[in-house]
């Protein structure tokens, strides 16, 4: 594919800024479809539990691509990656355990 030959720190930031996304809405799809958006948002705020729930697909997604191009010697982009696979980690742990 001919996504997975750019090597951009930049992109590894896009990449890694998009793909926990995805997992978001994949998770509310799997797993909270029978409720509102609204709703799953609220359950997010009011249930710390969920945050962790909601984190390790976000960020499992993250580790995947991140894999993928540490293999392809793809260097620059999996250093984008890994940077916001860290922020989002640090955003989740703020999150649960001071918002």
């Amino acid at each position: 594919m001919v996504i997975f030959k750019r090597d951009q720190f930049p992109f590894g930031i896009l990449i890694g800024l998009f793909m926990p996304i995805i997992s978001f809405f994949g998770y509310y799809f799997w797993k909270f479809s029978l409720y509102s958006f609204d709703a799953f948002l609220l359950a997010l705020r009011t249930n710390k539990q969920l945050v962790t729930a909601l984190t390790i697909p976000c960020l499992l997604m993250n580790i995947v691509i991140f894999t993928i191009f540490i293999n392809g010697q793809r260097d620059k982009t999996a250093k984008g990656i890994f940077v916001v696979t860290l922020i989002y980690a640090v955003a989740a742990l703020l999150f649960k355990f001071i918002g």
